[in-house]
Order: structure tokens, then C-alpha cells, then sequence
């Protein structure tokens, strides 16, 4: 059902869309200047060009964020990934209460105290 479903259909979607040139060279130029960065980030302030090369990084990434498509196909996964965790949780609650499903979005809220609880 949920392979033959919408939110299945939307991701497909949005993934193919990706391959565009215009998501392909953002995608490349960002990682690019990750890769670039990455090599003098342990040297910090002391390596050349830290901070032009830093604020290089932190554009390409504003660039790929605010790329329709990149975004469409964020969405759509994130989508997907609820509908995965909200499955995994209702398989896991119909064999034991006590069974722990992590779900990897830290939003994702489960029956119980809703992320209020407090250790003593």
C-alpha cells in the first residue's frame, strides 16, 4: 500500500527531477566546496583562506537549499520518512508497548509523555 501510494508517487517524482543540470551543478558546486573546505578545517583560523573558503561553503549550501527542486524533493522525502516511522512504530506497538523504535526525526512524537518527560 505504501509503495502504490501518493507520497511513494511524489518521491519518485521528485527524485527523477533532480537530475536536471541546473540541481546537478548546484549539487557538484556544493560539493565541491565542502570537499574544499574539509581539507583545511582542522587547521581553522590558522589555514589560508579559511574564512573565504568557509563562506564559500555556507553559500553553495544557501544556493542547493533554496533550489525548487532540491526543496521539493526534501519535502517529499520527508514525507515518506514520517510514513516509514509512523509504520515502524504501529508494527512495533502491535507486539509489545516495550518495544523501542527509533525514528530518527527528532520531531517525531510517539504516545507518552510527547517529549515533555524529565528524568529524576
Amino acid at each position: 500500500m505504501i509503495l502504490a501510494g501518493k507520497v511513494v508517487a511524489d518521491y519518485r517524482h521528485a527524485k527523477d527531477a533532480l537530475a536536471n543540470p541546473a540541481a546537478k551543478a548546484k549539487q557538484q558546486a556544493f560539493q565541491n566546496a565542502k570537499t574544499t573546505f574539509e581539507r583545511i578545517e582542522p587547521y581553522g583560523k590558522y589555514a589560508p583562506d579559511f574564512r573565504e573558503k568557509q563562506r564559500a561553503l555556507r553559500q553553495a549550501k544557501r544556493t542547493l537549499d533554496l533550489d525548487e527542486t532540491v526543496a521539493a524533493f526534501r519535502l517529499a522525502e520527508t514525507q515518506l520518512q514520517d510514513i516509514l516511522d509512523q509504520t515502524g512504530q504501529a508494527l512495533a506497538q502491535t507486539i509489545s508497548e516495550e518495544i523501542k523504535v527509533d525514528a530518527g526525526n527528532p520531531f517525531f512524537t510517539t504516545k507518552g509523555c510527547g517529549g515533555a518527560c524529565h528524568a529524576s
